[in-house]
């Protein structure tokens, strides 16, 4: 299948300069979408997770469908304020942006394998806090698996010592 088919590219969003790559053709498409996932997938089995952590909030679509199609548990990383419970939280981007992930403080345990899913790789920013939130709690963050990763942009530099696997590299 030609992914690249289901992304459209949207000129100065949400910044001047910025392209954006929209990835809502290929969820709407069954067939599409399903075979995404089994891409996804496809690298990552032979590590053995025993859990899914999607980041907010496209993670969310793709690690919720990686996690049933591999049959494990799906823990949400999500912005500030947000869960319910006692949390835990890692901060990211620059420091004027004053961003964080915060997962639930008993999501991960220890010798937990967790594979880290998100839509899109920019920066590494965002999967680095993660990779962080998932070390904090004993467990073990195995890979990094994603839809399209940016490759311009570097940002698997950010994650050394983290396999990272992209479907799609623009």
């Amino acid at each position: 299948m030609v992914f690249s088919n289901y992304v459209r590219e949207i000129p100065n969003f949400p910044a001047p300069g910025v392209i954006f790559r929209d990835i809502t053709p290929i969820m709407a498409d069954a067939k599409a979408f399903s075979e995404a996932i089994e891409a996804m997938s496809a690298p990552v089995r032979t590590l053995e997770p025993t859990h899914v952590m999607g980041l907010e909030s496209r993670g969310f679509i793709f690690g919720s469908a990686l996690a049933m199609h591999l049959g494990l548990g799906f823990v949400p990383a999500r912005r500030v304020g947000k869960l319910p419970r006692q949390t835990i939280q890692e901060k990211y981007g620059l420091e004027h942006e004053n961003l964080a992930l915060e997962i639930h403080a008993d999501a991960f345990g220890s010798g937990d394998r967790v594979l880290i899913v998100d839509d899109v790789l920019v920066t590494g920013s965002t999967a680095a806090a993660a990779k962080r939130l998932v070390e904090r709690t004993g467990a073990h963050p195995v890979a990094l698996t994603l839809f399209i990763e940016l490759s311009e942009l570097t940002g698997r530099e950010a994650l050394k010592g983290l396999p990272v696997f992209s479907v799609m590299r623009c």
